[in-house]
């Protein structure tokens, strides 16, 4: 007993400190200096613009103060996984696992990969003029997509030299971003010189005045039309595909809770931290875009990179395009560290359940999986390939807070099925603020499967091609013990 303790306490390498970098790591990726653009094409006001910001930041922080209770329940590596297994049943946490492997996890790690060689294309222009290594018909793959691969296997390789390189990495990486958008939002107040503040905030709660579109798609600037209420929460609900995907990823610290020090008490606290800090962070962000663009140049800026031409008017053409993309690397780099570190955590617990390859289950000399570890970063590499990451995003949004709805709702079932269980830590204001979440999740994906059906069948689709799978897998388990 006293060397398993040992053992444990040996493992326990990551402090609350280590945990907080890793939820802001893993949430600030590339989707804040882009997505805003798409958000004001959908509601064309900054008004809104703040609003669909908001409403993300409560979202996930009150996913955030959920989660702890079922953190704290089960202190175990494979978090999400680990509590929907315990909460629903084996298939379910099945399908979590699945569609992490899938998409989830390593079709985030793919395209905050390419994001990291696009804007690295910034500053070595040679990689957007280079002929592409192979192309056939609209296929192709460029030097970016290597640059990516490359990115990908580097920090597989380094995280599979112990916990210790990859927080240490963690920690250099999210504090430079932090620090690096802490200067971006100081500097985009008191050094633009013709604030556009006031104009953006003249549309009022007028949305859509600005995206009506011609018959080939163009937009046109009209006048503010009466729009009925469900088609402003459809338009809402489409905005905030961005602003969520830009927003997940927090729960990674949970995959890890094997590796944290006290976790009943520490995960929780990492996660409330470190997504009140990234949405607050966001937020004062969007207030730079409102500040220094006017609502055009954020809706059609180029690439939907609105960071960078905020960034220009702020420091001037060239110099605020270079300091972007070099934020923007740093917060990729550190962005995709922080999810191959978590990740593979998951697939090493599903292993030894008997849900994935046998052979994710050992650790290395160094004390991580360092199959799994591989298997992840393979995959993800595959996609960066295929070229259909980006898509492949926009469809899994939809799935993503499906899962943190139905995880959100094991706080509420456990409270009544299991109400004895131990709780180290109670839902801050339960049961208000699980039922916050559930209904702006439950909106968010009704109104999506109304009018955004191509964000949602297609990652429904590739969860539910888990069941097969399952049963398939269950079924060689049964026979084998037989």
């Amino acid at each position: 007993m006293e060397n398993q303790q040992e053992e444990v306490s040996s493992k326990r390498k990551l402090g609350l400190f280590d945990g907080v970098m890793l939820v802001m790591g893993s949430m600030i990726g590339s989707g804040i200096f882009i997505v805003s653009a798409d958000i004001m094409r959908n509601l064309g006001s900054g008004y809104w613009l703040v609003v669909v910001w908001l409403i993300t930041g409560v979202m996930t922080v009150a996913a955030a103060i959920s989660y702890g209770e079922l953190s704290a329940m089960f202190p175990k590596a494979g978090g999400q996984y680990t509590y929907l297994k315990e909460t629903f049943g084996k298939m379910m946490g099945f399908l979590y696992g699945w569609g992490l492997f899938a998409v989830i996890q390593t079709g985030t790690i793919a395209a905050v990969a390419v994001a990291f060689g696009k804007f690295t294309a910034y500053l070595i222009p040679a990689l957007n003029d280079a002929t592409p290594i192979f192309q056939s018909g609209s296929y192709k793959i460029t030097w970016i997509q290597i640059l990516a691969i490359g990115v990908i296997l580097l920090l597989t390789y380094i995280n599979t030299k112990g916990v210790e390189g990859g927080k240490l990495l963690q920690n250099l990486f999210t504090g430079s971003k932090i620090v690096a958008l802490i200067g971006l939002i100081l500097l985009g107040f008191f050094l633009i010189k013709d604030s556009f503040w006031s104009e953006n905030m003249s549309f009022s709660w007028q949305a859509f005045n600005n995206l009506k579109t011609d018959s080939s798609g163009n937009f046109l600037k009209t006048g503010w039309e009466s729009i009925s209420g469900m088609a402003i929460m459809g338009g809402i609900a489409a905005a905030m595909v961005g602003s969520v995907f830009s927003s997940v990823a927090w729960e990674n610290v949970t995959f890890v809770s094997g590796e944290i020090e006290n976790p009943k008490k520490n995960v929780v606290r990492s996660m409330v931290l470190g997504t009140t800090a990234v949405m607050v962070l966001y937020l004062l962000v969007n207030f730079v875009y409102l500040n220094a663009l006017g609502r055009d140049a954020i809706a059609f800026a180029a690439n939907d990179r609105v960071a960078v031409a905020a960034s220009e008017q702020i420091f001037g053409g060239t110099m605020g395009t270079y300091i972007i993309a070099i934020l923007v690397m740093i917060s990729t780099f550190g962005c995709v560290n922080g999810i191959v570190l978590a990740g593979s955590r998951v697939f090493q617990t599903m292993a030894k359940d008997g849900m994935f390859f046998k052979a994710a289950i050992a650790n290395n000399k160094n004390g991580v999986p360092e199959k799994s570890l591989w298997m992840q970063g393979i995959w993800a590499s595959v996609l960066c390939l295929s070229g259909q990451y980006g898509n492949l995003l926009d469809m899994i949004s939809f799935v993503i807070v499906l899962f943190y709805m139905i995880t959100v709702f094991g706080v509420i079932y456990l409270r009544f099925k299991k109400p004895d269980l131990e709780r180290p830590y109670k839902t801050w204001l339960y049961p208000i603020t699980p039922i916050v979440y559930l209904l702006i999740g439950a909106a968010f994906c009704g109104l999506l499967l109304i009018y955004k059906q191509q964000y949602t069948w297609p990652g429904l689709i590739i969860v539910l091609i888990g069941v097969p799978i399952y049963f398939l897998i269950n079924k060689k388990a049964t026979s084998n013990t037989n």
